[in-house]
């Protein structure tokens, strides 16, 4: 999956979810942006929503909340200019279809939340734009996500020249996760589930530990929720978030954990040249011989270091003569017999 100049296949592509940590505070929200650059992430995320396309007018207080945290169009385009200056990925994610409609303008990816992975009107809206998708699939089954992937498939499918970039997030939707039910053996399940699919984790346990052991288990995005303080409001998602500290050791630990981690290959590494000559063995004689002995396997032993005749290779040497006397012990080469 290709995000900007990120290939997930080379790279963890790792997501600072800004949210609503900034409560509305723009200038919040463009500091923010600032700190999870210099921690080292590869793209900041929001959310983006009109409160009353997306929370029952019955809910007032959620409706008053959501209202005290919202950004208006003008300053997510801002927020993406600043991210972009500071070599971010900027994206956000709709919480309404005509939220999705605006952040077409604005940025090269989407993600569907948790709680919208059943929200097909929007799903379809998103796909029909020809973007690459992140679906979140907290509080869902696998037979949800099948018919999301179905319906993503079909709508990119009519469009014979989009890319079909889709990834699907491991997500437990509870703030915090306890960590007996962070389950990150999922990733592994919808790796197999969905072979074509980047697979990634969603983060909403407290610290960082399951953000970096996620990548050992195959995922390719990680999004850990960012806040600049922890005690900033009594708002839930600070808890849970990554202060700047906190993500850049996350970063610099999910990097460390790509180099250890490698290639799915297996071959000699560069480290290993001389164990292949040093910790090999070669074919030897383990007795005195004469000149023009004929060699038997009687005459054989195998010792280090590996700069003869490999084991395995004995039926070039049984039934062959020796051109000169050998010592007990002596590696045979070539020029050693007939």
């Amino acid at each position: 999956m290709k995000i900007g100049k990120i290939d997930t296949d080379k790279k963890v592509f790792v997501v600072a979810e800004i949210g609503n940590n900034h409560e509305g505070n723009f200038d919040l929200a463009k500091k923010m942006i600032i700190e999870a650059a210099a921690a080292g992430v590869d793209a900041v995320k929001f959310q983006t929503f009109i409160p009353e396309q997306f929370v029952s007018f019955k809910d007032q207080s959620r409706l008053n909340r959501l209202r005290s945290f919202q950004l208006n169009y003008k300053q997510f385009r801002e927020l993406s200019k600043v991210a972009k200056k500071k070599g971010l990925i900027f994206f956000s994610t709709p919480l309404d279809i005509e939220s999705a409609k605006f952040l077409n303008t604005i940025q090269p990816i989407f993600k569907i939340s948790s709680g919208d992975n059943n929200f097909y009107s929007l799903i379809d809206t998103v796909a029909s734009f020809g973007k690459s998708m992140i679906v979140s699939t907290g509080a869902t089954d696998i037979i949800s996500l099948k018919n999301v992937h179905n319906r993503i498939s079909r709508i990119w499918s009519f469009k014979k020249k989009i890319l079909q970039n889709l990834a699907f997030l491991h997500c437990v939707s509870s703030y915090p996760v306890p960590n007996e039910q962070t389950n990150l053996a999922a990733i592994i399940y919808l790796k197999k589930v969905f072979p074509g699919v980047v697979v990634g984790y969603s983060d909403h346990t407290l610290g960082i530990d399951a953000a970096i052991s996620s990548v050992l288990v195959g995922a390719r995005i990680v999004e850990k929720h960012f806040t600049l303080d922890k005690n900033y409001s009594d708002f839930r998602d600070h808890q849970l978030s990554a202060d700047p500290g906190e993500m850049s050791m996350m970063v610099n630990e999910i990097r460390k954990t790509e180099k250890i981690l490698g290639k799915e290959e297996k071959k000699p590494q560069l480290c290993e040249k001389r164990m292949k000559i040093e910790g090999r063995r070669s074919i030897a004689v383990n007795c005195d011989l004469t000149k023009g002995t004929k060699l038997s396997n009687s005459h054989l032993t195998w010792l280090r270091p590996g700069i003869g005749f490999s084991p395995g290779e004995e039926k070039k040497i049984i039934g062959k003569r020796t051109r000169r006397n050998l010592k007990m012990g002596q590696i045979i080469k070539k020029i050693d017999i007939k």
